[in-house]
């Protein structure tokens, strides 16, 4: 030990010898009170709390496996299903756009199709995104939306056919 350290235990062990049994005991009490309080906070409560919240995540990573499944499930059937020839394909996006009102405008490209959006509500253009996946097997390769008023704005790619 060096001689500072040294030094200090030794006037620590006066000071120990210098107090009364009654004292000592008091000394001793708080000691053991301090370290349970920081083994609760350093040890058994974080572990505690990981034991308890663990049925609530592991309840939610289990959705989340069987959205997944459902949604691996649903992509190998698209795929074993034949493709739709490309004027049904756009008949779809084309009805699925309608729904969307003058929130939606559609411009087909080639194998890609473009939806622009103005103020669309979320809930509509997930079911449009459904509708085109079943329908017309298109699938979104790009996304640019910005929340404007009550819904989005911009503007969605999707892939029709094999195209990329």
């Amino acid at each position: 030990m060096s001689g500072a350290t040294s030094e200090a235990l030794t006037t620590l062990r006066a000071r120990w010898a210098g107090l009364s049994a009654r004292e000592r005991q008091g000394v001793t009490l708080a000691a053991v009170v301090v370290g349970l309080a920081l083994l609760w906070v350093v040890a058994v409560q974080p572990a505690w709390r990981t034991v308890r919240s663990a049925p609530a995540q592991q309840a939610q990573l289990d959705a989340a496996w069987q959205r997944m499944q459902r949604d691996a499930a649903e992509a190998k059937r698209l795929r074993a299903l034949p493709p739709v020839a490309p004027a049904l394909a756009a008949q779809t996006l084309q009805a699925a756009t309608t729904r969307l009102g003058d929130a939606g405008k559609l411009s087909l490209q080639g194998e890609r199709a473009v939806l622009t959006l103005t103020e669309a509500n979320g809930d509509a253009i997930a079911q449009w995104l459904a509708e085109v996946r079943r329908g017309a097997r298109a699938r979104a390769i790009e996304a640019r939306l910005e929340a404007a008023g009550d819904g989005y704005s911009g503007r969605i790619t999707v892939a029709i056919g094999g195209g990329a």
